[in-house]
């Protein structure tokens, strides 16, 4: 071993009978299961290869505790190693010789290593975010903002009729889908949208804003006994309900507060793409149902189907 290696705390020659320890130790172990897999051999009469069995098993086996009981004492005379971190003068006080009164030393190690670990995983999470579709600054906005042919409006209240306009030219856009516009309470639009005859989608906006979505099958009932769009029970199939876990994923996915419209037009053409749900196979695995359930997550910009374990 090259010297400098192990710092001044380490015992070398306990060190080095610790190797031999543990090859010893090695030894004794490969002979056990050498003896189990010979087992009864050698031996003319069934009782003498019993007794040389258990006998030969037994001495192995005591060799083995015997080992492991000299590596136990050896490790205990190796010592422990200072440990060694770029902390500059903070190493002065691993000198310290009352270190269960003021451990300060070991609280500044563990923290060094929690802000290595912190910065670690926060640069994990910006590569991650860098990587989507639609950038939430209001300056990586700006390029793009410049493109429009008019500004529209960004304050969070928006006109009625602004918000029908813009769900008016949504649902001209994609023929295999009807939204049914209502305002039950007030100036909150409830937008019912039928996707084929594949499923239903209940949508709660605030303004232009999405706050909630529920999805359920096309058979389903989606009022409650009085009339009114019911926007709390969830659907009776699981399927469904993993269509609504999914859809409030996206509603998190597409963020955009400058352009509200945006928002919606996005998420509703990634709705559109559940117009196959029992039809399209899954892209990764090939198969069209995986635990009796179809592919149920779009992936946000290809709009690709893919089972919920399969697109990870």
């Amino acid at each position: 071993m090259a010297d400098g290696v192990l710092s001044p705390g380490v015992n070398l020659e306990a060190f080095s009978q610790a190797i031999a320890a543990i090859q010893a130790l090695r030894s004794s172990v490969t002979r056990v299961f050498d003896c189990l897999k010979d087992g009864m051999r050698n031996k003319e009469t069934l009782e003498g290869r019993e007794k040389g069995f258990v006998s030969c098993f037994q001495e192995s086996l005591h060799s083995v505790s015997r080992d492991l009981s000299e590596l136990e004492r050896l490790s205990n005379l190796v010592g422990k190693p200072s440990e060694n971190h770029p902390l500059h003068n903070s190493g002065l006080l691993s000198l310290d010789p009352v270190q269960d009164k003021t451990p300060l030393y070991s609280q500044l190690l563990q923290a060094y290593k929690w802000s290595n670990k912190l910065q670690y995983h926060a640069g994990l999470a910006s590569g991650l975010l860098n990587q989507q579709s639609l950038k939430r600054s209001a300056n990586q906005m700006g390029v793009s903002a410049k493109r429009r042919p008019k500004a529209q409006p960004t304050t969070l209240v928006l006109p009625p009729q602004y918000v029908d306009d813009v769900i008016s030219r949504i649902d001209r856009m994609f023929p295999e889908m009807s939204i049914h516009l209502s305002r039950p309470n007030g100036t909150s639009a409830m937008l019912l949208v039928t996707l084929g005859k594949v499923l239903k989608v209940i949508v709660v906006m605030r303004s232009l804003f999405i706050d909630r979505t529920i999805v359920k099958g096309y058979n389903e009932n989606v009022y409650t006994e009085d009339g009114k769009v019911d926007i709390w029970s969830k659907s009776n199939y699981q399927v469904f309900q993993k269509v609504t876990d999914h859809a409030t994923t996206a509603l998190l996915h597409y963020q955009l507060p400058q352009m509200p419209d945006v928002v919606v037009r996005s998420f509703m053409t990634w709705l559109r793409s559940y117009i196959k749900l029992f039809q399209a196979p899954c892209q990764r695995c090939g198969k069209f149902l995986q635990d009796g359930l179809p592919p149920t997550w779009r992936d946000f910009r290809t709009l690709e189907a893919f089972h919920d374990t399969c697109r990870q």
